[in-house]
């Protein structure tokens, strides 16, 4: 059961928001669990800063977690009313509060990399895949189409009744899974199990519902017959040509 909410849409601080809390979105005034919400607080030069690991230390505010919705907050003056002071408010908020969630789901795949629990490397995710080790199936951005074509056809071939749904993962560019996995020119990548895997998915989720203002309820609720789940970032891109 979750939390009762405070009346004020101003918190206490970071540590007095348990995980499992709601609290009022100080735009729409309606009630969320905070894994649904963005909080912000003052920086140190007077700026609405997003904290999205809910860890910085102040009072904050929280908003939906929809990039519609932080674009709606900074034109109605939202953050200036829920802190009750003069904030400065920059016009790229939504772009901003993006690039930290992408950057927090990087990290966590890095997590997952330095224990062993993400692979690289077409051959490497298509063996992974056919022993049935697979939690998501992570594609560069600009991954050609061929090689997304044959990893979903591995994942056809090793689907059975007793396997879980794979989430196929497009957010990222190749350099960002260079940095994140720490070795040259990823294309493909897999997840397994293991630590940080499913902090890296639930970021990932997260990442998804900021993007597309899709609310899933978990990795498998909408997953086709194949067993794969699409989580795609707004195709922007020419496609490339290796299945590396």
């Amino acid at each position: 059961m979750l939390a009762t909410a405070q009346d004020s849409e101003l918190d206490r601080g970071a540590t007095s928001v348990g995980a499992g809390a709601e609290r009022f979105c100080a735009l729409t005034r309606t009630l969320l669990p905070v894994s649904d919400m963005i909080r912000f607080v003052v920086g140190p030069a007077g700026e609405a800063v997003p904290d999205v690991k809910r860890k910085l230390p102040g009072r904050g505010i929280w908003i939906t977690a929809r990039r519609a919705s932080i674009e709606e907050a900074v034109k109605r003056n939202v953050f200036a009313r829920g802190f009750k002071r003069d904030l400065k408010v920059a016009p790229g908020l939504a772009d901003e509060t993006d690039r930290l969630l992408a950057r927090a789901a990087l990290d966590a795949l890095a997590m997952a990399g330095k224990a062993g629990g993400a692979i690289g490397g077409f051959a490497k995710v298509e063996a992974a895949l056919g022993h049935g080790e697979v939690l998501a199936l992570i594609h560069a951005s600009d991954a050609a189409e061929d090689g997304k074509r044959k990893l979903m056809a591995a994942i056809r071939r090793a689907r059975t009744e007793e396997s879980g749904e794979i989430a196929v993962i497009s957010f990222f560019s190749g350099t960002e899974l260079d940095l994140a996995l720490n070795r040259p020119n990823v294309v493909h990548a897999a997840l397994l199990a293991g630590p940080g895997s499913e902090t890296f998915l639930a970021r990932v989720k997260r990442l998804e519902r900021f993007r597309t203002g899709n609310l899933p309820d978990a990795v498998s609720a909408n997953a086709p017959a194949d067993g794969a789940l699409e989580l795609n970032a707004p195709a922007d891109g020419a496609q490339g040509n290796s299945t590396e």
